[in-house]
């Protein structure tokens, strides 16, 4: 059909479409990206099939997330990471962004990880009919949108975890949208990938069940009901004895623990005398981020080295290894007490080796201590070249005496640090 235009028109005298035309090339359209877009069954799973509050209809954890997935799916722009154990309908949320991309007329590829490094290998020996090794890897890397479900559920063999880094490693560079979907934290996944995955300026990770079971790890005592018992809330400021320089220090770090709970990262230490309220404020540090969904290992440091010690012993339910990854990958890690063990070079060696593999990793932790800077540096020095630079860490000195025993205890030897210089 020809349609009247002026004759400075572009299109004037050429033909046009009609509107059927029109509306089949959509149908045609979307039909053919559905079908590239390797869905399959889950073309079913929409947003309108789904819950905003979750399965339950009040999970505020799991409407965060839809809220979040349903502004990527109108604009994507950087990574969305899903997290969640089997069930929590993070792959339904996955499949809804590529439908709704799909329906809006943009291309979408939903892999699941161990099926696409079986297309990978079968590629090798495709025939002439199907899509080569090549071109199948390059068109996972180089899709406009990519969908990769169950991202820790890939084979462990060196080379599948090498072919997922480099799908991960050159979409990350690119900065191409990407969704990911995993069971594990992303902090827990091999390193290079958790690397990518948390890369706060790129990536966007929401958990859609709060914190899993099992979030919280703990030794020396303190358990979680006992944690519960100190928050931020309870924390007493107002204690009639203080001087006004100790009120206003405890002040500053009741502030600076809130600052730090509420943006973890680095390293976070807290030094005073016994009692001054050192553990109250990392415990409460410890309730907040539970409270984010993040996963957190309360230890108690003479404890701890005693219990890796133990459990190099045979027949053990943890093993030495399995206990030391959890320490170290922890969402957040409290040390309190530090340097109140025997400083052995054994001990030395672990509680280094700690530090400086979540230093490197950029995870965050809390340090209470009752010893100065200087004192930890004659037994700690490569830890304390950590926690103190101030790239990586800050270290908040609280004035105030102990809370019952009052300054009496401040003049012992041995009582806790002095003001450092």
């Amino acid at each position: 059909m020809r349609v009247p235009r002026p004759v400075d028109h572009p299109r004037f005298g050429k033909a046009e479409p009609c509107e059927c035309v029109l509306n089949e090339r959509v149908e045609v359209r979307q039909s053919r990206l559905e079908r590239l877009s390797n869905l399959g069954a889950l073309t079913r799973f929409t947003f309108d099939t789904l819950v905003p509050g979750g399965r339950g209809g009040e999970s505020d954890w799991f409407r965060r997330a839809y809220n979040a997935a349903l502004a990527y799916a109108a604009d994507p722009q950087g990574w969305l990471v899903l997290t969640g154990p089997s069930g929590s309908g993070k792959t339904h949320l996955a499949a809804a962004i590529a439908n709704a991309r799909i329906a809006e007329g943009g291309p979408a590829l939903f892999m699941v990880v161990p099926d696409l490094l079986d297309h990978l290998r079968a590629s090798y020996d495709a025939g002439e009919d199907e899509l080569g090794y090549e071109a199948l890897f390059d068109q996972v890397r180089n899709a406009p949108l990519l969908l990769l479900d169950d991202i820790d559920a890939a084979s462990g063999t060196p080379w599948a975890r090498e072919k997922l880094y480099q799908v991960v490693n050159h979409r990350y560079n690119a900065e191409l949208p990407t969704v990911f979907t995993c069971s594990t934290r992303p902090r827990q996944l091999d390193d290079r990938l958790a690397t990518r995955l948390t890369e706060e300026r790129l990536a966007a990770v929401y958990t859609l069940d709060g914190p899993a079971r099992g979030a919280y790890d703990q030794v020396g005592g303190m358990a979680r009901e006992r944690l519960a018992e100190m928050q931020f809330r309870d924390f007493d400021l107002a204690a009639a004895s203080l001087r006004p320089e100790e009120r206003e220090s405890l002040q500053g770090a009741y502030r600076a623990a809130m600052a730090f709970a509420e943006r973890p990262h680095g390293w976070f230490t807290l030094q005073g005398v016994n009692g001054c309220g050192k553990t109250h404020l990392a415990a409460a540090v410890a309730n907040k981020v539970l409270g984010s969904g993040l996963s957190v290992f309360f230890a108690v440091v003479p404890d701890l080295l005693d219990y890796l010690r133990a459990s190099f012993a045979p027949g053990k339910d943890t093993g030495y290894d399995e206990l030391f990854e959890r320490i170290r990958t922890a969402e957040l890690l409290i040390l309190d007490d530090f340097g109140a063990q025997a400083s052995s070079p054994w001990a030395q060696e672990k509680l280094y080796q700690i530090v400086n593999y979540r230093t490197v990793a950029g995870l965050p932790g809390v340090i209470t201590t009752d010893r100065s800077t200087s004192e930890l540096a004659e037994t700690h020095a490569r830890i304390v070249a950590r926690i103190a630079d101030p790239g990586h860490g800050s270290i908040i000195y609280i004035e105030a005496p102990h809370y019952r025993l009052g300054r009496m205890a401040a003049g012992r030897p041995g009582a806790g640090p002095r003001r450092p210089r």
